[in-house]
């Protein structure tokens, strides 16, 4: 068990190809709580640009789960992988995400994902391996590119480089925006079938042994929600308008509970703040960052 960094960051890009359909968008949509929710009434807006199959426009952050879901073949997603790396699954957290979409995903495609180590950060305690994945069409067209960060817990202490230091922080004014996603109770039993299969979010007594009151919802389908939060609140929603988003993954959130997204925007950058209320506005996401048209 353990990091071999040298392996690792020398190894060549691993390549995979998957393909995706209206069915797979349309049920990523719905388990980001597209449509009008239980107390909605008759002349709620349905939202039908994620949930009906004419017009569809596809989310950025689907790029997240393309390939991964009930269309894929294998249900679920094929544990971590990567050359050099032998660490206990148990141990690892998904620490933060980036994206960046090059031209809209088509309802329904395929595409090359490309992906390799790119750095191996000494946390101490832990390390940070970061992952980036390129996405191209049949046609060798960029579609989008992925940055994940994982924290490998009692991997660190190995002497190497600390990584980059983080000076994110909000503007000290109001925000521009305030946006309220409330989830529902089964969200992240919905959200599962998109490919993570993860029983962290569905079984009680195995959230009771990873020291969680109850089954937390996961942190794409957080990340997918305050996507969609923002293309709804403040770009019209136009999908297009969201180039990228990035962030980290600052604490969990019970399905039924609520995202309150904060957003402050200068030009085309908008910083992003995801609290839960709920919980005296603990944070969900931070260090969020999001570009736009």
């Amino acid at each position: 068990m353990g990091i071999d960094i040298d392996e690792a960051l020398s190894a060549a890009p691993a390549r995979r190809t998957l393909a995706w359909n209206r069915r797979d968008v349309l049920l990523y949509h719905l388990s980001l709580g597209a449509g009008p929710d239980a107390d909605a009434g008759p002349d709620a807006d349905p939202e039908l640009r994620y949930t009906f199959e004419r017009d569809l426009r596809v989310l950025p952050t689907f790029a997240m789960v393309a390939g991964q879901g009930v269309s894929s073949g294998d249900g679920g997603v094929p544990a971590m992988s990567l050359p050099g790396i032998d660490v206990d699954l148990r141990r690892v957290l998904h620490a933060g995400q980036a994206l960046t979409v090059h031209r809209p995903i088509p309802v329904a495609g395929e595409a090359t994902v490309s992906s390799r180590v790119t750095h191996v950060w000494d946390k101490g305690k832990a390390a940070v391996i970061v992952l980036e994945g390129a996405a191209t069409a049949p046609s060798g067209e960029p579609l989008w590119t992925t940055e994940t960060q994982i924290w490998a817990r009692g991997e660190g202490g190995f002497g190497g480089e600390p990584g980059p230091e983080s000076t994110w922080s909000v503007p000290e004014r109001a925000p521009d925006h305030v946006l309220e996603s409330r989830t529902t109770p089964g969200q992240a039993l919905l959200y599962r079938l998109n490919g993570d299969l993860n029983p962290l979010h569905a079984d009680p007594e195995f959230a009771k042994a990873a020291g969680f009151e109850r089954p937390i919802l996961h942190g794409l389908a957080s990340y997918g929600i305050v996507a969609k939060a923002v293309v709804d609140g403040v770009l019209d929603g136009d999908t297009a308008r969201l180039r990228s988003i990035g962030a980290r993954f600052a604490g969990s959130l019970h399905p039924g509970q609520t995202i309150r997204t904060s957003v402050w925007r200068d030009g085309n950058t908008l910083t992003l703040s995801a609290a839960c209320p709920e919980r005296g506005d603990a944070p969900v996401l931070t260090h969020a960052v999001a570009h736009v048209t």
